[in-house]
Order: C-alpha cells, then structure tokens, then sequence
C-alpha cells in the first residue's frame, strides 16, 4: 500500500501545473489585478469597473509552434470548453502577422465533425486585439515557438454577474483561419478557471475533480494491471514446482489476481466515469486496451468456476487456455498502463520512474528464477540420465554373469 500513496504523491496536482508569475504592468497599460493561471504558464491582469459593469483585461499567452494559435475567451453558461466565446490569435496566411479572430465554440467543436469558422460573438464585446512579444521582452512582428502574445479585450458584463468563467488553451496548428484542436494531455484539458474579478476570489471549477480521478484512476491501474497481475503469473510460473510449499502457491497466486482484479475492476470504472464526463474527449487506443485486457481478465475469472480436476481428460485444454489468457491479460495491462501515462502527459514523470523501477525489478526476478529453472531442470535431467546409464549398466553385468554360469 506504501507505494499505492507513493505514486499518487508523485502524480501533479491539478493547480500545481506550471504557473507563470502575473504582473499587473502590460505592454499598453497597467491594470489594477493580477492572477496566474494554473496550466499553460499562462496569466491575466485586469481591471474591473463596477459603475458599468466593464471588465478591461489582458491575457498573457505563449505559442507552442510558429503556425500554431493562442486563444482566450469566457464561457457565459459554465466553467468548459463547449460554449466559449473565444479570442483567438494565429499568424495571418498571408502575411505572417498576428491576426485576432472572434469564435463560439459549440459542441462540434470538440467532435471536429467542420472546421472552426469565425464569427461575430454574441456578447458586448467593446474592443480587442493582440500583440507579439519575444524572450526578451521586444515587440514581434512575426511568431516564432515560444513568442508571447497579450490579448487585450474590454467587456460589458451582465449587472450584478462578476463571476466569470475563464477558458484559454493553445494549439499547434492553424488550417486557413481554422484553428486545428489543441493538445489532449492533463494540463490542456484543464485551461479552466473561475475567478470573480470583483473580489479576484478563485472558485474550484469541476476539473479539479477530474484531475482527481484521473490521478487515482491512474494509480490504481498501473498498481492492478501493470503490477499485481504480472506479479500474480511470476507467482504461478516458478513456485508451483516447488514442492516444500506445497499449495501454498496456488493461494498466493489466486490471491493476487483476485486482487489486482478487484482493484482494476474499480480503475476501470473510474476510467468509464472520466469518459462520461469529458464528451468528444476519446482516447481511442487507451480505451480499447483497457477494455481489451478487462474481458480477458473477466474470463479468466469465470474460468476458475468450470476448472476441471487434475485426473480430468479436458484439464490440459483448459491449462493451455488458462495460460495463453492469462499472459494476453498480463501484456495488455502493462503495455495499456505505459499508453495511459502517455495520455496523461506524464511520459517523463517520477511516476513513470518509479513504476518503471518497479517493473524492470520484477522483470529480473523473472530472469533469475527462469536461470535457475533451468540450471535445476538441466540437473535433474542430467542425474536422471545417470541413474538409467547406472541401471542399464547393473542389468548387462547380471545377464553376462548368468550367461557364464
């Protein structure tokens, strides 16, 4: 269980993502707030007018790629990408400069069933625009990886409505005035945030859980599936033929697999639940191999319940089919746990590290009890041949003295 909570420590917390510092001093102007975003390295800086209800602002954004895009809007219904009233910057096609477009985000957006079109939002939108800045601090012309861009915007908010949902994200690739969808791992998927800009109180938005159970969706997987279940069939493979033991083998093994089964089972439907909750968010692979591998495991239980006796004539069948299922199961769940840290954005994490560690650990286990497997099984076979050599030998000498006599 220690390294149950080991690997939930090492997996990021959902506000703990790179943050950038926030300043209220912009390129243009100087705003009275500041806050930094938890993803993205990302922050805002505005300035509210309560007489009016006008919010003055500033988004401070970096590109990921030189035909790449920034973006940055509210969301006037809830705190998600789906209904977002969005500012997006991107170099133009044709000359290469910073452009600042208008679009909504409906929910084929997140389904990618037509390109992103610009269109003019439905909110009061006073005034907006971008500008280019590089490492040092100058003014840009055109967008290089890393550039930073400010988008400015001036808002009219409903009265009394001073809580605002804040979306941003960015993105690597721009086809005509088209943003292409933006990166899927943890922290992109997270670009969410909700801050009344009266008080600048910061409220948990629903992603936080998210991250949540992704995390414990994680850990629970890659202990079930990438650990106690091949653990389980090292178990059954080299300690069967030990016969000091005697069945104790066969309960350890059935032990752990029950356990790993029952721990999975509830990592699975954690990972059914975060699909659930995040719509046109697929991860195609990742999900066909857990299911994949949670129907082998599935079988393999209900197998226990028609195992023939040992004396049976069928029981060899069922040992081949028990065997081949088995380590289908066992390389599914481990190579599904490697896909899943991959989704997550976790590929060169501390816990991968140390789930690596883990493996390769029980990976030399398997070496050195199949060396000596079979440093043993040459042995016996060597003194067994011996002992025939030895009674063939005793059985020609009787013969040839009974012949003599």
């Amino acid at each position: 269980m220690n390294f149950f909570f080991f690997l939930l420590f090492l997996f990021p917390e959902p506000w703990t993502a790179t943050a950038a510092h926030c300043t209220t001093v912009a390129a243009r102007k100087t705003y009275q707030n500041c806050m930094a975003l938890p993803t993205q390295q990302a922050s805002i800086a505005w300035t509210f007018y309560p007489r009016n209800a006008t919010l003055d602002l500033v988004f401070f954004g970096n590109f990921i790629s030189p035909s790449g895009w920034v973006a940055w809007g509210i969301n006037p219904t809830s705190p998600e990408m789906t209904g977002t009233r969005a500012l997006v910057a991107f170099p133009d096609p044709n000359s290469g400069l910073v452009v600042l477009l208008p679009y909504i985000l409906d929910p084929t957006v997140k389904l990618q069933r037509t390109p992103l079109l610009s269109r003019p939002l439905d909110i009061q939108l006073l005034s907006s625009s971008a500008t280019l800045y590089g490492a040092g601090g100058g003014r840009m012309a055109s967008i290089h990886n890393g550039a930073s861009v400010q988008i400015y915007a001036t808002l009219k908010l409903v009265p009394n409505k001073t809580k605002i949902y804040h979306v941003w994200n960015r993105g690597l690739y721009v086809q005509g005035y088209s943003p292409t969808i933006h990166p899927t791992t943890v922290n992109d998927l997270s670009s969410v945030a909700t801050i009344d800009v009266l008080s600048g109180v910061v409220t948990e938005s629903s992603h936080n859980s998210i991250k949540t159970l992704k995390t414990v969706h994680a850990t629970l997987n890659a202990i079930s599936w990438g650990f106690l279940l091949p653990a389980g069939a090292v178990t059954a493979r080299y300690f069967r033929h030990v016969q000091s033991l005697g069945p104790a083998w066969f309960y350890a093994h059935a032990g752990t697999q029950l356990f790993a089964f029952v721990l999975g089972t509830i990592g699975f439907a954690i990972g059914i639940r975060l699909g659930e909750l995040s719509p046109g968010v697929v991860y195609g692979l990742h999900r066909k191999l857990g299911f994949a591998a949670f129907c082998l495991a599935g079988l393999q239980s209900l197998a226990l319940l028609f195992r023939p006796k040992a004396t049976h004539k069928f029981r060899k069948y069922w040992k081949s089919y028990h065997h081949f299922v088995g380590y289908a199961c066992v390389v599914l769940g481990v190579v599904n746990v490697f896909q899943g840290f991959e989704v997550m954005g976790s590929s060169r994490s501390y816990a991968k590290l140390v789930y690596c560690l883990a493996l390769s650990t029980l990976i030399g286990v398997c070496v050195a009890l199949e060396v000596n497997g079979w440093v043993v099984f040459c042995r016996k076979a060597k003194e067994e041949k011996m002992r025939r050599e030895g009674l063939v030998g005793a059985f020609d000498k009787g013969n040839g003295s009974n012949n003599n006599s």
